[in-house]
């Protein structure tokens, strides 16, 4: 798994990185299946959550998988951020939120990202 925790100013951060997977679909999908099992042994509304897509393709059933995952986790993570998505892809990030009820909130910027994270 090459997700992590960090720490943002004494905050626990769980940095999901599904970063330069380019079209690997499958190596994705192993992410998610990895992360998936660490969001659902956290505390109800505890997890702040840093996604990165940078250089990462999502199409076909990749957005299913997506989706599905965030029904199971969404009542762990109090707030979630996420960098590299632009364009079409935030177009499906924002359906995903909608179908999910799981807000996100898009960034460039890692650290202003994590800024976001930690405020109240």
């Amino acid at each position: 798994m090459r997700s992590k925790w960090i720490e943002h100013k004494g905050k626990n951060i769980f940095y999901q990185d599904f970063s330069g997977f380019f079209f690997n679909y499958d190596g994705v999908k192993e992410e998610l299946k990895a992360v998936q099992e660490v969001v659902l042994e956290q505390p109800l509304g505890s997890l702040l959550v840093l996604a990165d897509f940078t250089d990462t393709t999502i199409a076909g059933d990749l957005m299913t998988m997506l989706n599905e995952s965030s029904r199971l986790t969404k009542d762990r993570v109090k707030k979630t951020a996420v960098l590299g998505v632009s364009g079409i892809k935030k177009r499906l990030g924002d359906m995903l939120s909608r179908l999910t009820g799981q807000p996100l909130r898009y960034f460039e910027d890692e650290y202003l990202a994590k800024e976001w994270l930690i405020e109240e």
